[in-house]
């Protein structure tokens, strides 16, 4: 691998991942980008675990969709491994999937079934009980050499900051969407009602607590309905 090369291909994508956005444009740049990076990479995704639900994001093959549901639905494989046992294992690589794999045999096998020859992956980060990996797959045994997870390591610690800032933005705009539905719904009361904003605000959350419905989606049912029904 030219390092050189390498580095410049990596600054590119630095940039470009800053350059996004949506959550969504930028996990698609990274799952991109290792394909075209990460020397015999043939797919790439992110796996979002919450407790034992996994979902599979920005998959660049049908390949990823496939490892994900497989690993779900046997509640077994490299993933799952590294969040359950709580080891703070950041990075793992399985040179050739089709030998034995102690470790996760009924993933293994199914795994080759779907076409997996070899595979790793690099933790993105934790928060509370979500669990995030960059994962690489390659149909063939061998695929991937120390220098590919040298170059897998580079690109998922670039992948994490830039995914917590997207993340953070999301929030962001969405807090601020929030706010502004909120007012516009305590708005349609002070205004039908002849109620203070105090009152109106009390309304909401009243509504919200005794029907077990979000703040949000009670002033959106407003905003949409005119009046709480």
């Amino acid at each position: 691998m030219d390092w050189r090369v390498f580095a410049r291909e990596m600054a590119s994508m630095a940039r470009d991942l800053l350059a996004q956005d949506s959550v969504e444009a930028t996990l698609k740049r990274i799952t991109g980008s290792a394909t075209e990076l990460v020397e015999g990479c043939d797919a790439a995704g992110v796996l979002l675990l919450h407790g034992t639900r996994v979902e599979s994001l920005a998959p660049t093959h049908d390949l990823v969709v496939g490892s994900d549901r497989l690993q779900e639905r046997l509640a077994e494989g490299p993933c799952f491994d590294a969040a359950r046992t709580g080891t703070g294992e950041r990075v793992f690589r399985i040179a050739d999937l089709t030998a034995e794999q102690p470790r996760w045999p009924s993933y293994a096998t199914q795994a080759r079934e779907l076409g997996v020859g070899s595979l790793m992956g690099f933790l993105l980060y934790t928060e509370d009980e979500e669990f995030g990996a960059l994962n690489f797959y390659s149909r063939r045994p061998g695929s991937f050499s120390e220098d590919s997870e040298t170059a897998g390591w580079l690109l998922a610690s670039h992948a994490a900051v830039a995914f917590s800032s997207a993340r953070s933005h999301a929030q962001m705009e969405q807090a601020m969407a929030t706010r502004h539905t909120i007012g516009e719904a305590m708005g349609i009361l002070m205004g039908s009602h002849h109620l203070t904003e105090q009152q109106a605000f009390d309304v909401l959350r009243r509504y919200s607590q005794e029907n077990n419905v979000k703040l949000r989606e009670v002033a959106r049912r407003v905003c949409e309905q005119g009046a709480l029904i």
